[in-house]
């Protein structure tokens, strides 16, 4: 087996960190890093290579946005855990709000915020059909957790309970030991669910739909799901990945990052409207990566659930790594935090917040959970785990003790997604040098591993009447537009801001005659100035009306575009 090991001229006592800040230049097969220009941002017409999503930069067709020295939106990471801007109702963006049979497609969402809130808008005789499109499928596996978690029933788990659990793998690097177990049962449900040998068994629910993913996808989703129930690192991997990822961003401010993380919490994300983000919470999880503790319990378990593989090239081989992708500087709280119906939340007194992020948060989340219980008719059991696998013993509350392994773990096998960067990393001296798996060594420590025991109550899900969720390949944006399936389908369409460089002309082919755009914009993407965000928004409007969509003038929320087909 091949034991890749990677140094760095750079002083990274126990971590591993890539630093992307500067120029480079090769001496003696070492990899240093010279001094960094001060950062700028252009825009190029040309496209760039290995594009990731926001790592690599907002990139829309035939337009880009990144810095001049080779820096990056670095802060918003390369993988997209949540997404940047609130839960929004997508029936209700347009002029009038649509009613009756819609079909609601996602492209880069992040999260499930607006199936949330489109679901709890419906009346008795709506009907939604939501077809999700992600870049990678640790999202897509992620997706259906929360949607797991959200179809809970009262009876099953208390809606406080519901709502704890739910916000601490949403948001939160680090999490409790009941948690945890949450996590690695819904992830043995849903790893019976998704694989062919499996077809027998029942569907982890009538509503969330995964048989339209490729074969490939597929296993690749059972994959992810075995990785939850049998995590490879040890518990303070997760801390030292996160503050890899903020020495990398901070760079040389890194000595004084909390004078940095108030800067950026009180001279941008307040001054963008979110006050109700509270300055101890905020700095805590710029720190930690944990957004959501409301209670007095040790949050000391890795959420695996926020951990995904990215690769890079290291002296001509593809290395992938296991850590902590996403983004390190907006925060969960955008999500559910700073909007609520419920004024009283949003009072102050002397200047300042009564409730916080936190508070709105957890008050969205229970409205939410409500409404899908409201909602949904007949409870839905999955069949035992123990019955799908014919062998195992479930016994209560019995969990599997894993080796400890290296701080952050490869997975680089042959379909590895394509998140390929420049190398350029990490420790400083051969005693501190880490090592990174290969993935066939993985892979037979995860075989080795006895089956993970959950408890022996199984939880009871909502079904949801006129609702259901189905996800489609990673490439099939543009395929859509080549099947009579879909041939003018869908009355909205959401894109993300790192997707929309997908959008051309034949979304108008799967596009209703009714149907309304909305794009995500760069408002919270704290490392962009307000000429590059005002940049972004011209850009989208440019492509939005290249694939025949005009804007919807009484649109009033600037963290998302919206759009409307023009009429032949």
């Amino acid at each position: 087996m091949k034991n890749f090991s990677i140094t760095c001229e750079r002083t990274l006592t126990n971590q591993i960190a890539f630093q992307r800040l500067g120029t480079r230049r090769h001496v003696s097969g070492r990899v240093l890093d010279t001094i960094a220009r001060p950062p700028q941002f252009i825009v190029t017409k040309q496209p760039l290579v290995n594009f990731t999503g926001r790592a690599a930069g907002f990139h829309c067709r035939r337009c880009v946005v990144r810095m001049s020295a080779g820096r990056t939106v670095e802060g918003a990471g390369s993988v997209t855990w949540w997404g940047f801007g609130p839960a929004t109702d997508l029936l209700s963006a347009g002029a009038v709000r649509q009613e009756g049979k819609r079909n609601v497609l996602l492209v880069g969402s992040g999260d499930p915020r607006h199936i949330l809130k489109t679901i709890a808008g419906l009346r008795d005789t709506d009907t939604l059909h939501v077809w999700v499109i992600e870049n990678s499928m640790e999202v897509v596996a992620r997706q259906l957790l929360l949607l797991y978690l959200s179809l809970i029933t009262p009876e099953s788990m208390g809606l406080n309970e519901k709502t704890e659990v739910f916000l601490e793998l949403f948001g939160n690097s680090e999490i409790r030991c009941q948690t945890e177990e949450t996590l690695k049962h819904v992830a043995a449900q849903h790893s019976l669910s998704v694989t062919d040998m499996l077809d027998k068994c029942t569907p982890s629910h009538p509503c969330l739909d995964t048989s339209l993913l490729k074969f490939r996808e597929r296993d690749e989703l059972a994959q992810i799901f075995k990785q939850w129930q049998h995590p490879h690192s040890n518990p303070a991997s997760v801390f030292k990945a996160w503050d890899a990822r903020v020495r990398q961003h901070l760079g040389t401010r890194y000595d004084s990052r909390k004078g940095c993380f108030d800067w950026d919490l009180t001279m941008k994300l307040h001054q963008k409207g979110c006050g109700v983000i509270n300055k101890q919470q905020y700095i805590k999880w710029r720190e930690r990566g944990v957004a959501f503790e409301m209670r007095e319990g040790l949050y000391q378990r890795a959420n695996q659930s926020l951990l995904s593989v990215r690769v890079f090239n290291h002296r001509g081989d593809r290395v992938g790594l296991r850590g902590y992708w996403g983004d390190i500087v907006s925060s969960p709280y955008l999500s559910f935090g700073i909007e609520t119906e419920n004024k009283d939340l949003l009072k102050t007194q002397n200047n300042q917040h009564v409730k916080t992020a936190q508070d709105i948060s957890v008050a969205n989340v229970q409205m939410l959970f409500e409404s899908l219980s409201a909602r949904g008719g007949h409870r839905y059991t999955p069949q035992l785990v123990s019955e799908c696998a014919g062998s195992q013993n479930i016994s209560n509350n019995q969990t599997v003790e894993t080796q400890p392994q290296s701080d952050l773990s490869v997975n680089d096998e042959t379909e590895l997604p394509q998140q390929s960067q420049d190398s350029t990393v990490n420790q400083t001296t051969e005693e501190e040098t880490q090592t990174v798996k290969t993935a066939s060594e993985i892979q037979t420590e995860v075989n080795k591993q006895p089956e993970t025991h959950h408890r022996t109550h199984q939880l009871e899900l909502i079904n949801l009447h006129g609702v259901t969720v189905s996800f489609l390949s990673l490439d099939s944006l543009t395929k859509l537009a080549q099947k009579n399936r879909y041939s003018h389908l869908f009355n909205t369409i959401y894109c993300s801001a790192s997707m929309v460089h997908h959008l051309d002309s034949s979304l108008k082919q799967i596009a209703a005659p009714d149907a309304i755009l909305i794009v995500e914009l760069a408002k919270y993407l704290l490392d962009l100035s307000k000429e590059q965000e005002a940049t972004f928004a011209g850009k989208v409007g440019e492509i939005a009306k290249e694939v025949g969509f005009m804007p919807v003038h009484n649109h009033n929320n600037d963290a998302y575009a919206v759009f409307t087909l023009q009429k032949n």
